[in-house]
């Protein structure tokens, strides 16, 4: 019998990678805030609302740090400027998970083929993950020392309610396990 490996699937691969990307395009639209028409009809669930891209939800909530005009082009150079990296980046993460799984699941079994396919698909997340914190130290520098301090106490507020949803959502699992 075979025994497959819980790894993450294609679709959650390309998920994240276009959730890297709908955040950083997030913050970006939020960086500039609602344009000559106002929101254009985005309730605050929506980009640069609550919850929403570049919102409190975002990895980066700079809708929330007033930034002057020169910051919000600089955001959206940068942004521009690590896109088409990000978007190799993406590729390159996808085929050497379709390489991985098309490994595991050959026959007959080639233990070298697998982890040569691992591998590859281990660097290339790791790739992923240091263009992505690049982009983020980037951004990061063009802030002040105050908007850099209210980013941290967002991102802390923000880890410390994920915290709690984790241990709401464990103490749920208990109970349903210990009835």
């Amino acid at each position: 019998m075979i025994r497959r490996i819980h790894l993450p699937t294609l679709s959650v691969m390309a998920t994240l990678a276009i959730l890297g990307g709908t955040v950083l395009a997030g913050s970006v639209m939020a960086a500039q805030g609602p344009g000559p028409g106002g929101m254009r009809g985005h309730a605050p669930g929506g980009p640069g609302g609550a919850g929403g891209p570049g919102g409190r939800g975002a990895g980066m909530a700079l809708g929330a740090l007033d930034l002057t005009e020169a910051q919000r082009e600089q955001v959206r150079q940068l942004t521009q400027q690590h896109r088409a990296q990000t978007r190799a980046l993406a590729e390159r993460v996808r085929a050497a998970e379709e390489a991985q799984r098309e490994a595991m699941e050959a026959s007959p079994f080639n233990e070298q083929q697998v982890r040569v396919a691992a591998q590859a698909f281990a660097e290339a997340q790791t790739d992923m993950a240091v263009q992505q914190a690049r982009l983020r130290s980037d951004i990061h520098a063009l802030l002040t020392p105050d908007q850099q301090q209210q980013l941290e106490r967002m991102q802390a507020e923000r880890e410390a309610r994920q915290n709690e949803r984790r241990e709401r959502m464990q103490q749920r699992r208990q109970g349903q396990q210990n009835p």
